[in-house]
């Protein structure tokens, strides 16, 4: 019945039949030297990320992690967990995706639920885990921090401030800092590289339903990449470079989904917020003249309560989406119209899709929209 709607959409596409490890690489061989992401001042382009996933894939066949073994990344959207997260894709494991500011008693039953064997957060969420970690299965964790990510100027500025406030582990602590595990890669001499097909179980996302309970939710390879192609289907104006606001967290479909994976699947660049603020989300929005935004509407409606910016040039914009959440036929208008007054030509475009379905599955096309509707 929507065939007649799609306007020059595909109705059918032809999907990859590789893992989300291969999809990645498969676009870095295409453009080695586009930028993959942006961190807060630092650039990886998608030779240098292959790299790191390569290092981190050896480095976690080093600590024992076989095929099937699930890993849990307790991390905000920086660096160090999209290595991991492909990491684990690349050595056969199951990426178990988790929020790092849960109360201990959740992270307790994310990891049993899992049965995972390792965990990767960061050092100011390490108490935490040491706290419950006699509780469960796991045998490692490592440790990361957001200043070894960091260019030099903002890594001082980082230690003077954020940084001050990390408790500090104790040098005994029984952890894998990051640089000793990627270090740890030089002790793999096998096959680190574990062939998987696209319908094998990838990654674990939790969602409360409709009845409020958490569920672990298991997804493929493939429900990932079909994600990918089915989001630049939906969005012909798309080319490779174009740059996405990635807000929305790694631990959530949407954001790993349509933000991280979609992206870096099919040649985008990620431009990373680990923490959101209404006011660093719009100058990142400025500085990076970003392409494409994809948010919750609260989202939206914090970016209308920020004081009036004349010098707010949205003309870039080549996509904003709404999904999470239903977006009320007031705010769209509203936004829409600050859209607008600032030079952008588009609107905004509300999604649907549960996290069964890595989230989106229903998108408002480009050329056509019908209130209160998707």
């Amino acid at each position: 019945p929507w065939k007649d709607y799609l306007g020059d959409l595909p109705m059918h596409l032809d999907y990859f039949e590789g893992t989300m490890f291969e999809a990645v690489a498969k676009t870095a061989e295409k453009y080695p030297d586009y930028i993959a992401f942006d961190f807060m001042g630092k650039s990886t382009t998608y030779k240098k990320l292959i790299e790191q996933i390569e290092t981190c894939a050896k480095a976690l066949k080093t600590i024992g992690i076989r095929e099937g073994d699930k890993v849990t990344i307790a991390m905000p959207n920086c660096p160090q967990a999209i290595y991991l997260f492909y990491a684990v894709n690349l050595v056969g494991g199951i990426a178990n995706m988790i929020h790092p500011l849960s109360a201990e008693k959740e992270i307790e039953f994310y990891l049993n639920e899992s049965e995972s064997v390792t965990a990767i957060t960061l050092d100011q969420f390490y108490h935490k885990f040491e706290h419950i970690r006699q509780k469960t299965k796991v045998v490692n964790i490592i440790i990361a921090s957001i200043k070894d990510e960091l260019a030099q100027p903002i890594k001082a500025g980082y230690m003077l401030t954020s940084g001050r406030k990390i408790a500090k582990i104790p040098d005994d602590a029984p952890v894998i800092r990051w640089d000793e595990f990627m270090k740890l890669s030089k002790h793999c001499f096998y096959d680190y590289r574990v062939a998987k097909k696209s319908d094998d179980p990838a990654v674990i996302l939790y969602s409360g339903g409709t009845t409020g309970t958490t569920k672990g939710i298991v997804l493929t390879n493939k429900n990932f990449n079909a994600l990918g192609q089915q989001v630049i289907a939906a969005n012909p104006m798309f080319v490779p470079g174009d740059k996405m606001l990635s807000a929305m967290p790694i631990f959530h479909g949407f954001g790993l989904g349509v933000c991280i994976h979609t992206m870096l699947s099919q040649g985008g660049r990620c431009v990373l917020v680990p923490r959101f603020t209404p006011k660093s989300y719009t100058k990142d929005l400025i500085k990076y003249k970003c392409n494409f935004i994809a948010g919750v509407p609260t989202l939206y409606e914090a970016m209308l309560r920020l004081p009036k910016t004349d010098k707010l040039d949205l003309s870039c914009l080549k996509g904003v989406f709404s999904g999470g959440d239903s977006l009320s036929v007031e705010l769209k208008k509203k936004f829409d119209k600050f859209l607008a007054e600032h030079n952008a030509k588009v609107k905004v475009r509300e999604g649907y899709g549960t996290t069964e379905t890595v989230t989106a599955c229903c998108l408002t096309p480009s050329h056509m929209a019908k209130e209160g509707s998707i």
